[in-house]
C-alpha cells in the first residue's frame, strides 16, 4: 500500500440519529458471511471509499450515514456483524443470538464470501435458508458478494457458481473487490439499497415485524471507533518505519 493512502480511514464513519429522516426513508442493511471474508472491509469501502487492511475482531458495530438514493436523501444504516459458521455436519448453521436480531431488524440483506475460500461459499446457502426461517413471509432483498475478485490465482470459487447460486436464491450477483476497486463495491451497494427504497415504497419500513419488536443493534461508540482508527494508523506507522 501507498504511503499516501495511510492515511485514508484517519476519519471514522459518522453517524447521524435517525429521526432526522422520514421513517420510510430509513434503508436497513445487514452483512453476513464467514470469517475472513471482508465484511467490514466492504462496508468501510462502500462508505468512505477507503480501504483499510486490518481489522480487530469483528464485534458487530453500526454504521449511519445519510445518502442521496434517486434524488432522495434517505438514512442508510449499516450493520456489520460477527462471522458465521457451519456446523460439524456442515448443513446446520451457528450463529449468535446478536446476528439472529440484526437479521430481524434488517431489510436488505448482503451475504458476503470470499472466492478464494471454497468453505466461505457453502456457508451462503444455509445462511439464506437461515434468513428466510427469521423471515418466512414476503420479499427479502439480498445480494450475494463474492469478494477479493483481485486475488484471481488464489481462487476457489468460479464466477459461474456464484452466478448459479445467486439465481437459486433470488438475488444478483457481484464480484467485488474490497481492497482494489471501490466502484465494484458501491454497484453492488447500490443496487441493493434502490431495491429496498422501491420496496418500501410508501410504508413505513416495519411491515414485515409484525407484533414484535426486538431492540436495534446497539450502534457503536464513536470514542471506541475513533480509538480502532487510531490503533491501526499506529501499527502501519510502526510498520513502515521498521522496513
Amino acid at each position: 500500500m501507498s504511503s499516501g493512502s495511510s492515511n485514508f480511514l484517519l476519519v471514522p464513519i459518522p453517524e447521524y440519529p435517525v429521526i432526522d429522516c422520514v421513517p420510510n426513508k430509513n434503508v436497513k442493511i445487514v452483512v453476513l458471511g464467514a470469517s475472513n471474508v471482508g465484511k467490514t472491509a466492504l462496508i468501510v469501502r462502500f462508505l468512505t471509499k477507503r480501504f483499510i487492511g486490518d481489522y480487530e475482531a469483528n464485534t458487530g458495530a453500526l454504521y449511519s450515514r445519510k445518502i442521496n438514493l434517486d434524488g432522495e436523501q434517505v438514512s442508510l444504516q449499516v450493520q456489520d456483524t460477527p462471522c458465521v459458521s457451519l456446523q460439524d455436519d456442515a448443513e446446520g448453521l451457528y450463529c449468535q443470538e446478536q446476528i439472529n436480531r440484526s437479521i430481524y431488524w434488517a431489510d436488505g440483506y448482503v451475504l458476503v464470501f470470499s472466492i478464494t475460500d471454497l468453505n466461505s461459499y457453502r456457508t451462503i446457502q444455509p445462511l439464506y435458508q437461515h434468513v428466510r426461517r427469521i423471515h418466512p413471509s414476503g420479499n427479502i432483498p439480498v445480494i450475494i458478494v463474492g469478494n477479493k475478485s483481485d486475488l484471481l490465482r488464489a481462487r476457489q470459487v468460479p464466477d459461474h457458481e456464484g452466478k448459479a447460486l445467486a439465481d437459486e436464491l433470488g438475488g444478483p450477483y457481484f464480484e467485488a473487490s474490497a481492497r482494489e476497486n471501490h466502484e465494484s463495491v458501491q454497484a453492488a451497494f447500490l443496487h441493493l439499497c434502490q431495491e429496498m427504497s422501491r420496496a418500501l415504497g410508501g410504508g413505513n419500513g416495519e411491515k414485515r415485524k409484525g407484533g414484535l419488536h426486538l431492540a436495534r443493534p446497539k450502534s457503536p461508540n464513536m470514542q471506541e471507533l475513533k480509538r480502532r482508527f487510531r490503533q491501526v494508523l499506529s501499527s502501519k506507522v510502526k510498520s513502515a518505519t521498521a522496513l
